[in-house]
């Protein structure tokens, strides 16, 4: 059940990520103003909303044994470890940390980003398929 679970997560997370993520969004959810943690959160809902709805169509179709608590943790999850992931000071310090500066000048931010995002991911199915 574990790679079922984390395929939809995953697959909730691309469509939150890339065709469903704004502009707007994109352009300032790292900002450090109002602006940008109004576009950081309702980036992390939309992630929370498309999870549930995969989650809820894999347990309808699949018949998923997923328990209220466990679903309510994961989309939490979900949600807190998005916003946070996407804010970069993590990322970025890291990186630093890890002696990537010129992967950070270069575009590897976004790496280690979606590096990231796939550990919440995996961290989110364990806590769904251990309940």
């Amino acid at each position: 059940m574990f790679a079922t679970v984390f395929v939809l997560l995953y697959v909730a997370h691309l469509l939150a990520d890339y065709p469903l993520q704004t502009d707007h969004q994109a352009a300032h959810k790292a900002d450090k103003s109002a602006t940008g943690w109004v576009a950081n959160l309702s980036h992390a809902a939309t992630h929370v909303l498309v999870s549930a709805i995969t989650l809820g169509a894999g347990s309808l179709v699949l018949d998923l044994e997923v328990t209220i608590p466990a679903l309510a943790a994961a989309l939490a999850w979900v949600g807190v470890s998005h916003s946070v992931i996407d804010r970069r000071r993590g990322v970025l310090a890291w990186m630093a940390h890890a002696g990537q500066t010129q992967f950070a000048k270069h575009g590897g931010a976004a790496h280690v980003d979606q590096t990231a995002h796939v550990l919440a991911l995996t961290l989110a199915a364990l806590t769904l398929t251990a309940a």
